[in-house]
């Protein structure tokens, strides 16, 4: 019997000779609280600075400035933005402002032609050669009158209104039993408007 258990020692001590050194130098597992085996990990270390009071007060004022400062940047470039919105705002409309007076410039040293049409129209000849005449100049001083409507101008309604100063201009004051004190006559010059202004005041007579 005790050669026996000889044996088997002798035995056991070779397997443990045997075994590779990769196995031996394998962590050795535990089993988790799920029945799981894991390996055993070792902690990371976390480094930590420590500060003096002093330069923590430092360094917490100067980002409290830099925070101060990036707002006062960003508050300034938002009003630069406005400043900047408005002005191109104010360029467009005073850009569209020249081009609607020089135009009005340009359009009224025409009206006198305007002019010279309606007063032919209103003495029209009634003969058959007169009449067909008179039906071109009427022609042409449509296509000049849509030719002005293109650009906003149309003639302004002021037959049997009341006078109004900043649209008409008063030649006469008559007594007139067909009308009101103040209310036009008859327009002896046809005046113009170009959108909401006056292009050109209507000459009028007014009654008393």
């Amino acid at each position: 019997m005790g050669e026996v258990k000889k044996k088997a020692k002798s035995e056991t001590q070779k397997q443990e000779e045997f075994i590779p050194e990769a196995e031996k130098s394998q962590p050795q597992e535990t089993e988790a609280g799920n029945g799981s085996v894991q390996a055993e990990e070792a902690p990371i270390p976390v480094e930590t600075v420590t500060l003096p009071v002093e330069e923590y007060e430092n360094l917490k004022q100067e980002l409290e400035k830099s925070r101060s400062e990036a707002s006062e940047y960003f508050d300034g470039w938002q009003r630069e933005r406005a400043d900047f919105s408005n002005y191109k705002k104010r360029i467009e409309r005073d850009q569209s402002l020249i081009y609607q007076n020089a135009a009005a410039e340009i359009i009224k040293r025409y009206l006198p032609i305007l002019d010279d049409l309606d007063r032919a129209l209103k003495t029209r000849p009634k003969s058959e050669d007169g009449a067909a005449w008179a039906e071109g100049i009427e022609l042409i001083y449509r296509k000049f009158l849509n030719i002005l409507a293109a650009d906003g101008v149309t003639p302004m309604q002021a037959d049997g209104e009341i006078f109004d100063p900043s649209r008409h201009e008063a030649i006469s004051h008559e007594d007139s039993p067909d009308h009101q004190s103040g209310q036009i006559i008859e327009v002896v010059r046809q005046g113009y408007m170009q959108g909401d202004r006056v292009l050109r005041p209507a000459l009028v007579r007014v009654a008393k």
